[in-house]
């Protein structure tokens, strides 16, 4: 756990630690919403098992609870005034996290899911200078948000009606761990090969202020991403891989067909294996073998 931003931020890492000279290249995770890193925990062993490279995922400022005993470096003041916990201050969290704790001229291979793709754009376009050798973007939701099936339903929930859903949370997060967990996997139940790495960082966001933050975020979210940045995707798409899902309800069909007939240079794919826009629940491992097949010529380079 590290404060970056004024806001208590985890980090999930496998490999060297801190990166050493022979490390030129990185693959950095950049997650969904929530932004737990411990969900990502499979999908990131076994991207560092195939691409023998370090694999690290920073946490969306946040979204984690560090320990009591974790002493507060940094001036909490200024991540309210930044408003670091919202969409724009995420952005700038996850590069502010890259001039710190990355050295200068380390190459990049960028790993986004969902609203982290979105994240991930941003970066490109507010620091060029980023040496971003690929940027592969999971399930990306990166337009039209609240215009998306999902985005419908949730849309309300997250703007109008945030502050009723923290009260049914926080009695949830008085429960004990045990009974949170057993509760946990009776709601993903249905889910046969459900990676149990997902129960315990289930855990984790009920407690302290994680699924409030989690909650607030996604409602900038739905006001915040109506446009696809046509710019930035046209200045970087040499480094682009997009991963569309077949049956995505937070981004449809329908906006996979119109990128591509955008940008027909573009390397776009339709996922035809079923995953499931939540991969990390049961297809970490599956979606990891894709990421380093489709970049291993170029991480030899």
């Amino acid at each position: 756990f590290i404060y970056c931003c004024g806001a208590a931020t985890e980090l999930l890492k496998f490999g060297s630690s801190p990166l050493i000279s022979e490390d030129k290249l990185l693959f950095l995770v950049v997650p969904g919403n929530p932004g737990v890193v411990g969900f990502y925990r499979t999908f990131m062993q076994n991207l560092h098992r195939l691409s023998g490279r370090p694999v690290w995922a920073v946490s969306h400022a946040g979204h984690c609870d560090p320990p009591e005993s974790m002493d507060m470096v940094e001036d909490a003041s200024a991540a309210e005034r930044d408003d670091v916990l919202g969409l724009n201050g995420q952005v700038e969290h996850k590069l502010a996290f890259l001039r710190r704790h990355v050295p200068t001229g380390t190459r990049l291979v960028l790993v986004g899911h969902s609203i982290g793709c979105y994240m991930i754009l941003e970066m490109l376009k507010r620091n060029p200078e980023l040496k971003v050798l690929k940027a592969v973007l999971l399930f990306p939701t990166i337009e039209r948000m609240a215009q998306s099936p999902q985005g419908k339903v949730m849309t309300p929930v997250l703007c109008q009606m945030r502050y009723l859903a923290y009260l049914p949370v926080f009695l949830l997060s008085l429960l004990p761990g045990a009974v949170q967990a057993l509760l946990v996997r009776l709601v993903l139940s249905g889910i046969s090969s459900l990676d149990q790495c997902v129960v315990q960082s289930c855990v984790e966001l009920l407690s302290g202020d994680c699924a409030a933050n989690s909650m607030y975020l996604g409602g900038q979210e739905m006001r915040k991403v109506l446009e696809r940045d046509n710019l930035t995707i046209e200045k970087n798409l040499d480094k682009l891989i997009f991963y569309y899902g077949a049956a995505d309800h937070w981004c449809p069909v329908t906006y996979f067909h119109d990128i591509r007939r955008d940008f027909p240079q573009g390397d776009f794919q339709l996922c035809d294996k079923g995953f499931r826009h939540a991969f990390v629940l049961d297809a970490g491992q599956e979606v990891a073998q894709m990421v380093v097949g489709w970049i291993h010529g170029s991480l030899r380079t």
